[in-house]
């Protein structure tokens, strides 16, 4: 199979280096997948035979501009030239996530599809705006659309919904699907801090980025209960839909509060579905031990899905990370090359 990837920032560069550590073991299980193309910004790499992945690793631990890259680099690099050279067979999209247009992954997903070319991605704006248009147009050019990355990285959550639940109707969806908020509730427990400090650490420790209004103004968990509603419930909702607030507010006297009752805060994105329709909404809320999703601590998420037939079904783990985030990209590139059908 060979593959192009648009986006090079820390989960894309992540994705490089498992195919690179993990190549042998690949195709010790028949696994067999060539990089063609590495895409940024400001231009890419592009090798038509294959590109070295461990030499491209090495250059950029010193260089950010992989345009300079001696064996490949190039200037102008895009979608178009993917397309044009018709030598990929998937693309990985991990360019960031816009929430309001979905660009530029809209176009790079889109204009793959297209022209036959499955995707994989863990950008969660296109899907959360056009998932039903993008499947079809998959469905229409014999393509597939992998997104098992987009509600909660290694958290096999969209993927278990998919699979596990199949002919069921879900009738809830409840989750603590954000690890740097839940990391951050989780020091200002163990440690006593306010919310500044414990952000303050999230942030020196890589989980939360310079600006972490999406995590923890509570619009990275509303994108992904959007995603899950939207494709496991066949809706065709919007963040306008989602009632949203985050933990910016939240306080030590918040934390004992909850500690004093046996109960503690999280994050929590539901979507129920009613008499009068589907109540969506993303809230801070005291959960008690019984709770299923009580025991999901630091930078792990939880889903839990209630069905019609098969139950209630809870995940937990996935803790959050740009290896980890990679790893899931992987794990839905090798179910692709392995014939399973997403859409």
């Amino acid at each position: 199979m060979n593959i192009a990837l648009i986006g090079c920032g820390g989960v894309g560069k992540s994705f490089i280096k498992l195919l690179q550590e993990k190549e042998q073991y690949l195709i010790n299980q028949g696994v067999d997948i060539s990089l063609k193309y590495v895409i940024g910004s400001k231009g890419g790499v592009y090798n038509p035979q294959e590109i070295d992945k461990k030499d491209l690793l090495d250059f950029m631990a010193s260089e950010k501009d992989i345009t300079k890259y001696s064996k490949g680099g190039v200037n102008k690099l895009s979608i178009d030239d993917i397309i044009d050279n018709k030598d990929v067979d998937m693309l990985i999209e991990l360019t960031p996530t816009n929430k309001e247009t979905g660009e530029p992954g809209m176009t790079h997903i889109t204009k793959a599809l297209d022209n036959g070319i499955s995707v994989v991605t863990g950008n969660k704006g296109p899907i959360m705006l056009a998932y039903k248009r993008l499947k079809a147009i998959a469905k229409a050019n014999s393509a597939q659309l992998a997104i098992g990355c987009t509600t909660g990285g290694a958290l096999p959550s969209i993927n278990a919904g998919i699979m596990d639940l199949a002919g069921s109707r879900i009738l809830s969806i409840e989750g603590v699907l954000n690890g740097t908020t839940n990391f951050i509730i989780q020091e200002m427990e163990t440690k006593g801090i306010d919310y500044k400090e414990a952000l303050r650490t999230a942030q020196s420790l890589g989980i939360a980025e310079a600006d972490p209004s999406l995590d923890v103004e509570g619009w990275d968990t509303a994108m992904k209960m959007l995603i899950l509603v939207n494709v496991l419930m066949e809706e065709d909702k919007t963040l306008k839909d989602v009632k949203v607030s985050g933990i910016t507010g939240i306080t030590q006297q918040d934390i004992r509060k909850a500690a004093a009752d046996g109960k503690k805060l999280k994050l929590i994105g539901k979507a129920v579905k009613n008499e009068e329709g589907l109540d969506m909404h993303v809230l801070l809320e005291e959960i008690s031990p019984d709770h299923p999703l009580y025991g999901v601590d630091g930078k792990n998420k939880g889903v839990r899905y209630i069905s019609d037939d098969l139950g209630e079904l809870t995940i937990t783990g996935g803790a959050s990370g740009t290896r980890a985030a990679a790893a899931s990209i992987l794990r839905d590139v090798i179910n692709i090359y392995k014939g399973y059908r997403f859409v």
